[in-house]
């Protein structure tokens, strides 16, 4: 339990608590600054400059962490395999935006087309190379599955790039999306540890390098962690859940997630249908409850308790 839990929570807080003083510097001196818009909330102005990409921090930690332990729990190769994959296109996103000052940074289509590759071969490796079946556990019904067939895999890119997406714009305010994530990655270490899923190595490594990195980056932030750190989450999010064969259960540890992108959705329809009329004072839902009054702190600490409790009613539906 020990060698594999607690170790690697260990490593890599401790990889991530040294590369934060390294690698700040570093990006502040590639002026990977942080570009506010000009239309956003007015008192994220004064972050432009915080430098971004920051999530290399916690990706380099679990990585070399997680590589440790890939021999003895081959599980954890598809979920790092996922974690990297989307790390690797949030990264060049970033570098695009900010070292080469491309605004745009990926397309639209480029992004979302890599992310098909990507998730391509992690569903191609499942298939292939696992025993892991596409069959999900049912919450609140003990020991009964889902099983779609065919459609386990089209509902498998859905699962995994809203999933990815969903983090993605739950990453707005410091510490909101690291906050959020590190308490879904110890659900699933204990999940793991209790239906000995094979992954607690990998979940672990996150939860460690997720600490190292918040205290770099809760309020005021000295750093973002970026499309880079964003993204991989996401996809460690969706392996995990989809290794541990609990894919329906994001909806519940991920309730944050669903509600950010579905506040972006809600916003864009209606802004269309109205012809300008806004629902939320502005989305994804963080910044509307910040324009509502609440301070950074407040909307993490609201957002991670509710992801805390959502966590623990997620372990009785198991």
């Amino acid at each position: 339990m020990d060698f594999q839990v607690v170790i690697p929570v260990l490593i890599s807080f401790g990889i991530s608590v040294i590369l934060g003083p390294v690698i700040i510097p570093f990006l502040r001196k590639l002026k990977m600054g942080q570009t506010e818009r000009v239309e956003g909330v007015q008192s994220h102005l004064k972050k432009a400059g915080t430098p971004t990409m920051g999530g290399i921090i916690f990706l380099i930690a679990a990585v070399v962490t997680a590589l440790f332990y890939v021999k003895d729990y081959p599980k954890v190769i598809p979920v790092l395999f996922l974690t990297l994959g989307f790390g690797i296109i949030g990264f060049l996103d970033d570098y695009l935006k900010v070292v080469l000052r491309r605004s745009d940074g990926l397309l639209p289509w480029q992004k979302f087309l890599l992310q098909i590759v990507v998730t391509g071969i992690f569903a191609y490796y499942l298939i292939h190379y696992t025993d892991i079946s596409l069959s999900m556990r049912i919450p609140f019904w003990p020991d009964h599955y889902l099983n779609m067939g065919w459609l386990a895999i089209p509902v498998l890119f859905f699962a995994v790039i809203g999933t990815v997406n969903g983090v993605n714009f739950t990453d707005g305010l410091d510490g909101l999306a690291a906050s959020v994530t590190l308490i879904v990655a110890v659900f699933f270490t204990v999940v793991s540890i209790g239906v000995q899923g094979g992954v607690e190595p990998m979940t672990g490594a996150v939860v460690g390098g997720l600490m190292g990195f918040l205290l770099f980056n809760v309020y005021p932030a000295k750093i973002f962690m970026g499309d880079t750190g964003s993204l991989a989450l996401g996809g460690f999010v969706a392996g995990t859940a989809y290794v541990l064969e609990m894919p329906l259960f994001i909806l519940l540890v991920g309730l944050i997630y669903l509600v950010e992108v579905l506040s972006v959705m809600i916003q864009v329809s209606y802004f269309k249908a109205t012809h300008g009329k806004r629902i939320f004072k502005m989305a994804p839902i963080h910044h509307h409850f910040e324009l509502c009054g609440w301070s950074e702190t407040r909307v993490v600490a609201v957002f991670s308790v509710i992801t805390a409790v959502m966590c623990l009613i997620a372990l009785l539906a198991l």
